[in-house]
């Protein structure tokens, strides 16, 4: 049975667009736009789909995890109009499953991620709490064979010197520093235009899993380890 693909169309739309970002050229060809935009959201229900069968997503389609093409230009110095990606996120389900996934096509920038991009004060002291009082969980974790190929290493902000509360020299100070604390696959653009990129995308999301069932045992429990 072979895979789910990615348009080479949907691929080739993003890069005209991103020599013709303006409204003209959008609205001249905003029917095949939404040709593509159909083709991708099967390509991500595909995804979805397996990545159902080994966790619990309560985003219901691809289509509603897609992110809009449409840019909020009101604040930022780019004016452009449009993103020049297609782009999307998947949300766990309920409070024991925290963290989520997030999907990026772009030739030249294709990658997906998990984690915790702006964790609220509260639940980034609870992962350092963890970690300072044993980091070799997440050490293993992050250590381990699958990890290293599919995302080499830990990714995030850190703080320059230590958080406050935490000792300079603490033996896991390395990790206490994050301030954010994501995982993120990176794709060249032969693996992202290969047949094969719908498998090695449903392989990494694979890989993401024992990372977030650490962050999610952790930030559902408290110190004594009492479910919230």
């Amino acid at each position: 049975m072979s895979q789910p693909v990615l348009p080479v169309s949907a691929i080739d739309f993003l890069n005209d667009l991103k020599n013709n970002n303006n409204r003209e050229w959008f609205t001249a060809h905003k029917e095949f736009y939404q040709q593509q935009l159909g083709f991708v959201e099967g390509f991500v229900d595909a995804i979805l789909a397996n990545l159902n069968l080994h966790d619990v997503i309560e985003t219901p389609t691809g289509k509603k995890s897609m992110h809009r093409i449409y840019r909020d230009t009101r604040f930022g110095k780019d004016k452009t109009p449009y993103k020049t990606n297609w782009s999307g996120s998947f949300r766990r389900a309920t409070k024991y499953r925290r963290g989520g996934y997030y999907y990026h096509f772009e030739t030249g920038n294709a990658f997906i991620a998990c984690g915790f991009w702006a964790p609220n004060p509260q639940d980034l002291k609870r992962i350092r709490d963890d970690i300072a009082f044993d980091a070799k969980p997440l050490r293993n974790i992050l250590n381990s064979a699958a990890f290293i190929k599919s995302f080499g290493t830990l990714r995030g902000e850190t703080v320059k010197t230590a958080p406050k509360g935490y000792p300079a020299d603490h033996e896991a100070i390395d990790l206490l520093r994050y301030k954010q604390y994501l995982v993120v696959h990176r794709f060249t653009d032969e693996e992202f235009l290969s047949a094969g990129f719908f498998e090695s995308i449903c392989q990494a999301l694979r890989d993401m899993r024992p990372f977030l069932d650490y962050m999610s045992e952790v930030l559902v429990t408290d110190i004594n380890g009492v479910i919230d």
